[in-house]
């Protein structure tokens, strides 16, 4: 194991919860897996690149031939993706092939689980994918309970129910409303006109 994927290890199993907190398999696979290679982009540790990296070439003037170095940069954009595992937006930057990718495999859980360890060239994605095989493997040893039709049925009539009440609190909360508007507007209506009478009997 490289240099560089051993540090990967190491911040891996600190980010997940610690060593023992893993199944022995599950660690024994990300360690054999990890990366080899020594060399990665800078910037690429904080994102999903999905291989991507500066090429590196030249520059040749039209005019003479002249050549001159110069580097094409990844395209890289910061996304929101929702993670149903979560169950919520997850805001990390990432290259378009990279979101091609993703929609490609469904979804940011699904591109994570499918995807390698040793295809994962960044210590984000290594950590988000071990965070998600461990929140799986929880999943797994749950006991799921599942409701009968009848049930399901009952539970969907209460909340139309409870739907409908709110219609029709919102609905008589309306017309209270709008009944002491216009009795206010009476009141004013009938206070000017008293006024209005007196001022006739003043002058006359």
């Amino acid at each position: 194991m490289s240099f560089r994927a051993r540090e990967m290890y190491k911040k891996v199993v600190r980010r997940v919860g610690g060593e023992g907190k893993l199944p022995a398999e599950l660690m024994a696979s990300v360690k054999n897996l990890l990366p080899d290679s020594k060399v990665v982009m800078g910037r690429a540790k904080r994102g999903i690149y999905a291989g991507r990296h500066i090429q590196f070439g030249n520059k040749v003037s039209e005019d003479g031939g002249n050549k001159s170095r110069r580097t094409w940069k990844p395209n890289v954009q910061e996304k929101r993706l929702f993670s149903y595992i979560h169950d919520r937006h997850i805001r990390v930057k990432v290259t378009t092939h990279a979101l091609r990718c993703i929609d490609k495999a469904g979804g940011i859980d699904e591109y994570l689980l499918k995807t390698p360890y040793n295809k994962m060239d960044t210590e984000m994605g290594v950590a988000w994918k071990a965070k998600i095989e461990k929140m799986y493997s929880q999943l797994a040893q749950m006991e799921v309970g599942f409701f009968s039709p009848e049930e399901e049925a009952k539970i969907e009539q209460g909340f139309e129910e409870a739907r409908a009440a709110k219609r029709e609190h919102r609905r008589e909360a309306r017309r209270a409303l709008a009944k002491q508007t216009q009795l206010e507007a009476g009141n004013a209506g009938g206070d000017k006109t008293a006024e209005a009478a007196s001022n006739v009997a003043v002058k006359s």
